[in-house]
């Protein structure tokens, strides 16, 4: 199971969970022999990096058994200070190919939770080349961008994603060409039909959506699932048929497979579909104080619950029906086609859509129950141990491993009278196997050379408890202590970091970014320093022609690497950049964590990270760094106080900013039913979004591009030196518009500057 804290998850918006609770639940779930990982699957910022260390000490405590993270900075901290942790790739880390996955084992990571947008083949192939555990989605809400690549609720008011804060954006109406549909709003995932496929492709978890869920649907879906995984083969077609009636009482929208049955799959997303959670069962037609009438489309029952989606952009409103007048009379039951009148404590408007959540013949437990049950004590963690044990000079000698450590004992027993049973190991292990409420549980005894004695049933039952409470009172301290050493050293990197001074005397730097290779020469020709071309399949084609141009100025030239390469095209990318450092280019640029496996084997190589590589604290510059970057360009997220934060830490890479760029809202693989690239889309608010293709994805971006040109006095004063442009969507004759406007330090109209000036939430 998943769970939330209160900080740095996911699901910001959630009732996540205490520290105090997770403490409890996972004693409880340890005691019931199953497993709690915790999600800390957010980026962090640098003045929280101390509230992250006290996070991670605390589970370290609790022996937690494992966090899912999308910053590098959690699992630095983790690896270098609370290795007892294991480690979880969010599929938010944009994990998608077999070099990805292995540049995790490298890490220390036990499980990558992949993108979703693979295919049960390619997951395969992923899965049989390496030894950690693949996880993947089966079933819940999908997101219509590349998760961990959208950037659409931050952009709306700093509510980012990647912070666990989305608004969900996505699921608003938009304007195409006159027509109002519900573009980028999926379908929800439902793969049971591919849990062999599954299981033969290698995936050792499949991870169902339960957060921001109601109990009966995280109830019902798991039994759905369950049912079929644990049917022998030949009942398959039986369970699959079972646990579909299971599924049929947790609604959600409209079940597609997603990219598991195909890589391009044509239900995921349908502009015309409506886009509330729920079975669509229909639309308010009048309302009358606090009731609303409706044609029902299914049955309704007194006890179900009902949801009502406004046709603007608010959040939908969730409640139980309680009451319900068919025909003037009150009912109990409505069937389908009937015109009902229901109670709701809720204002809604006539059009707006009504959708059944969830059945009164769900499963249901409440909070409460669930909190007796953890208060009731069901189920306590017990830890391993193994014990030797010997007899010399009528002393009873103990050796004890527990979580790692060694600890001896003894214990003073006198003189003993022989015994007539020789195998003194079953009779002690028979002993000391009886933990009772102690916190740990026999795993193995040895005791080798041990006499036949007969040790009296009193002393066994008296040395049994003292050896239990000592046990239990060094390990805890060790335990404390090793907690608390690793907490300060953590602390103290920290601190050392954050008090460092940042370099002076060093020359401003500008590197521009152009899409066409034949347009290299331009930005060198302006003014910059470097020029930084995405190595797109286009890209590829031009190489040929391009290089001899560029003989002897190839230091001036940095490849970026695509953010998104499935395996499939691997092969063409390995021989691009060893033909590039063949003829001399050293200069590379990573967009994700799977690039630094492919330019392995390259010596003498210069690599930067492109913002894409979350970079919005110190601990993930340093992984970096660590991984071989010499520059990082900061994320495009981020706002003013924690960019000064990150110029000013004592970490020596090189940082990056972008200063003018597109702005891409979301990157998708989900093909855009209907719209036109050269039509824009508009939201009910009046903002306007362009839809670009490139190898096989499209990209939405805002009508508005980023642009911090205004603030390049104010970023020299804060300590950057190093500064990108973006000019690949832009058109050819406003490239010295812009690189004239941040010379100048002027801004430029039509544009955004983000979250700069405000904050990032």
């Amino acid at each position: 199971m998943y769970a939330g804290l209160q900080d740095f998850s996911a699901r910001a918006r959630a009732k996540n969970f205490s520290l105090a609770q997770m403490e409890r639940m996972l004693a409880y779930a340890h005691g019931q022999n199953r497993r709690i990982y915790i999600t800390l699957n957010t980026l962090v910022k640098e003045k929280e990096l101390p509230q992250l260390v006290d996070t991670l000490a605390a589970l370290a405590a609790m022996r937690v058994d494992g966090v899912i993270l999308q910053d590098l900075a959690v699992a630095r901290l983790i690896r270098n200070h609370f290795p007892s942790i294991p480690l979880h790739a969010s599929t938010q880390m944009t994990i998608h190919n077999t070099p990805g996955v292995r540049m995790l084992e490298e890490l220390g990571f036990q499980r990558a939770v992949l993108a979703r947008e693979l295919a049960v083949d390619e997951i395969a192939a992923i899965a049989a080349s390496t030894p950690v555990e693949i996880e993947c989605f089966v079933h819940g809400a999908l997101c219509f961008s590349i998760s961990g690549q959208c950037f659409f609720s931050s952009l709306l008011g700093g509510h980012s994603g990647n912070r666990g804060r989305c608004a969900q954006p996505c699921r608003r109406l938009y304007n195409h060409r006159g027509k109002e549909g519900h573009y980028f709003s999926t379908s929800d995932l439902s793969a049971i039909d591919l849990i062999p496929d599954l299981v033969k492709a290698g995936v050792k978890s499949l991870k169902i959506e339960g957060r921001m869920k109601s109990a009966e649907y995280v109830a019902s879906v798991v039994e759905a699932y369950r049912t079929v995984l644990d049917a022998p083969e030949k009942s398959h077609k039986e369970a699959l048929t079972a646990a579909k009636g299971i599924l049929k009482y947790s609604f959600g929208r409209t079940p597609t497979k997603g990219f598991l049955g195909s890589q391009q799959p044509d239900d995921i997303a349908n502009p015309w579909q409506k886009g509330g959670t729920g079975r669509f069962v229909g639309q308010i037609k009048a309302v009358r104080g606090k009731n609303l009438s409706f044609e029902t489309r299914d049955p309704l029952y007194v006890g179900d619950r009902l949801r009502a989606q406004p046709k603007s952009d608010m959040a939908g409103q969730a409640w139980t029906l309680r009451e319900m007048v068919v025909n003037r009379k009150k009912c109990m039951e409505a069937p389908a086609g009937s015109l009902v009148e229901v109670e709701s404590p809720f204002n809604f408007t006539v059009g707006d859509s009504i959708y059944k959540v969830s059945s009164r013949e769900a499963y249901t437990l409440s909070d409460s129950a669930c909190q007796r049950r953890l208060d009731g004590g069901q189920g306590e963690e017990k830890l391993p141990c193994k014990l030797v044990v010997g007899l010399k000079d009528e002393q009873l000698r103990i050796s004890a491993a527990v979580a790692g450590y060694h600890h001896e004992f003894s214990f003073l027993l006198g003189p003993l009278e022989p015994a007539r049973s020789g195998d003194m190991q079953a009779v002690l292990f028979g002993q000391f196997s009886k933990c009772g409420d102690t916190p740990f549980k026999l795993e193995s005894l040895e005791a080798p050379d041990f006499p036949a004695v007969l040790i009296p049933m009193s002393l066994f039952k008296d040395l049994r408890r003292r050896f239990y409470a000592q046990l239990r009172e060094v390990s805890s301290a060790v335990f404390r202590d090793e907690i608390a050493s690793a907490r300060k050293g953590a602390a103290r990197e920290l601190e050392l970091v954050q008090g460092g001074t940042r370099r002076g005397g060093v020359r401003e730097t500008l590197t521009v970014v152009v899409a066409d290779p034949k347009e290299w020469r331009f930005p060198l020709q302006n003014g910059a320093d470097t020029v930084l071309l995405p190595l797109t399949k286009a890209a590829i084609h031009q190489i040929p022609t391009a290089l001899p141009r560029m003989r002897g100025l190839e230091e001036r030239v940095v490849w970026q690497l695509p953010f998104m390469l499935f395996d499939r095209d691997v092969p063409l990318y390995r021989d691009t950049l060893r033909t590039l450092y063949r003829v001399g280019f050293r200069r590379f640029e990573a967009a994700n964590l799977s690039h630094f496996e492919l330019l392995r084997g390259l010596q003498e190589l210069h690599i930067s990270t492109w913002h894409r590589c979350f970079s919005l604290n110190s601990q993930a510059l340093s992984a970096w760094k660590e991984l071989g970057a010499e520059a990082a360009t900061l994320y495009l997220e981020d706002d003013s106080g924690n960019l000064a934060d990150l110029l000013a830490a004592g970490v020596d890479v090189e940082r990056r900013m972008m200063v003018y760029s597109p702005l891409p809202v979301m990157t998708t693989k989900i093909r855009i039913k209907d719209v036109h690239a050269n039509t824009p889309l508009r939201s009910d608010r009046g903002e306007t979004y362009r839809v670009t293709s490139h190898d096989g994805l499209q990209t939405i971006s805002s009508s508005l591009p980023f642009s911090l040109t205004a603030r390049h006095g104010e970023l020299s004063q804060k300590g950057c030196v190093s500064f990108v442009i973006d000019l690949s969507e832009e058109p050819r004759e406003r490239w010295g518009e812009i690189l004239a406007a941040f010379k100048s330090s002027r801004e430029l109209p039509g544009t955004t500057e983000f979250n700069y000036a405000a904050e990032l939430i």
